[in-house]
């Protein structure tokens, strides 16, 4: 995009300081993403968002969710006298025509500008260390929000619903569309995936039943989805756009289905796919030294079949689009979806072997 027009949407903002110069950054596949650089010292830089309204079909919903969450944040961190809290929670600006609202619409599309946080970095590498940060980080976020005063919308329908997504399967099974239902890898997996199936929609039947709460999740908490300062602590957590209310399970089992997979989710030799057991236990020691204070037995119970849940998920989710043509993931090879598939499974595999030592290691984290 031109950078005057890009520079025609910045002054549609309330920012601060004058504006010398606007550059793509990060790599991010959802939103597009300028740092917008000022020319006086003592002015903030800034983060100029193209927000995807494909992806998020109500940009409404999804920035009045954050900036209800960000000031319930700095609410909490004003409360506790912490320092630097600039730099400890996102800042959104507001626009010119509407102090209330924190985007602007040019052309059909919607923008936002947050504040650049100066001296933080994000990390991509997948460690013991870094997932005990993710854990404490992602229960920290959780615990800071778990009184907030209002109910957020659900900014992508049904997104963590195991229910819906094993409806979406069997859908596709019944039209076969791609004519691959009969393969007999296929049948072998569905024969594993309805195996499994009461057993893992158990989250939907329990908050029925009025036993397992829905909080405000982060829902999509990788290791780059958070704000580390020089010392390597963690600053914020970022990337607030699938923040909506869900069972627990969300934050703590999709970390571990790609933290702690010793291999990528695509790669194809499956005896090489296995649970890191030790990944899991940096990110579960960090999560409950912070979430644990308001977490009820029933969450902390089920944090393994949690940890389950999204592989079984991702299995389920793959194997709809190879039935389906191929339609949603980008494939390089035409079995490319079945084998992510198949990868997802060995990984759930390779977690249910683990469920003994997962149990233990959780009971000596609370004791």
């Amino acid at each position: 995009m031109e950078k005057e027009k890009l520079a025609d949407i910045v002054s549609l903002f309330n920012i601060e300081g004058t504006v010398c110069e606007i550059k793509p950054l990060g790599e991010g596949l959802i939103n597009d993403t300028f740092r917008v650089i000022t020319a006086e010292e003592d002015k903030p830089n800034y983060v100029l968002q193209r927000v995807n309204h494909i992806v998020f079909p109500d940009v409404d919903m999804v920035m009045r969710n954050i900036q209800a969450v960000t000031s319930h944040i700095r609410k909490k961190l004003e409360e506790s006298n912490t320092d630097d809290i600039d730099r400890r929670v996102l800042t959104f600006i507001p626009s010119k025509e509407n102090a209330d609202k924190l985007y602007c619409v040019v052309d059909g599309q919607y923008w936002r500008i947050m504040v650049f946080i100066p001296n933080a970095i994000t990390k991509q590498a997948v460690n013991p260390d870094s997932s005990r940060a993710a854990g404490k980080a992602f229960g920290e976020f959780q615990a800071m929000l778990a009184d907030i005063p209002v109910s957020l919308g659900e900014t992508i329908k049904d997104f963590h619903n195991m229910e819906f997504r094993l409806q979406q399967l069997r859908d596709v099974i019944a039209a076969d569309p791609a004519g691959r239902v009969q393969e007999p890898q296929v049948q072998e997996m569905l024969r594993q995936i309805e195996e499994r199936a009461e057993e893992m929609c158990k989250a939907e039947r329990m908050g029925r039943e009025g036993t397992l709460p829905k909080r405000v999740c982060h829902c999509d908490t990788k290791v780059n989805n958070m704000m580390f300062n020089d010392k390597d602590e963690v600053l914020c957590v970022i990337d607030l756009d699938t923040v909506m209310p869900n069972f627990i399970f969300s934050d703590y089992g999709d970390f571990l289905r790609t933290g702690a997979n010793k291999v990528a989710e695509d790669f194809p030799e499956m005896d090489k796919v296995e649970f890191d057991i030790e990944i899991f236990k940096a990110f579960t020691e960090g999560y409950l030294s912070t979430a644990s204070a308001f977490l009820l037995p029933v969450e902390i119970e089920n944090l393994p079949y949690a940890t389950a849940l999204f592989p079984y998920m991702q299995c389920v989710r793959f194997l709809w689009d190879y039935l389906s043509g191929d339609k949603y993931w980008k494939c390089q090879y035409p079995t490319h979806n079945f084998v992510r598939a198949n990868n997802q499974l060995h990984l759930l595999l390779s977690i249910e072997k683990n469920y003994p030592a997962m149990k233990e290691f959780i009971a000596q984290c609370l004791a």
